[in-house]
């Protein structure tokens, strides 16, 4: 369903199937796909679906290109990018 409707065009289908591929939740976890989705929807403007593009290059010590995701996302209203860039200044990165 959720794959339909991110054919349709729906953002949030897309950061749906981000995080399920992702983590592997209800279907065969396949990072690379989940990350795929996240930026299809980020680059139209979905301000969670870059929120996680920034968690996972974070995660991956990409500390720069999360920085800038984070940004992007926070300018969009999504409060724990915000929090995130806190956190990240706080410990030096």
């Amino acid at each position: 369903l959720w794959t339909e409707a991110a054919e349709l065009g729906s953002l949030d289908a897309h950061c749906l199937l981000g995080i399920g591929y992702y983590i592997g939740d209800d279907v065969e976890q396949d990072k690379p796909r989940g990350i795929q989705h996240w930026q299809q929807a980020a680059m139209k403007g979905h301000a969670e679906s870059r929120h996680n593009l920034g968690v996972f290059e974070f995660n991956n010590g990409n500390h720069q290109l999360s920085a800038q995701h984070h940004m992007i996302s926070a300018k969009m209203g999504y409060e724990r990018s915000l929090n995130n860039i806190k956190d990240m200044f706080k410990e030096g990165h």
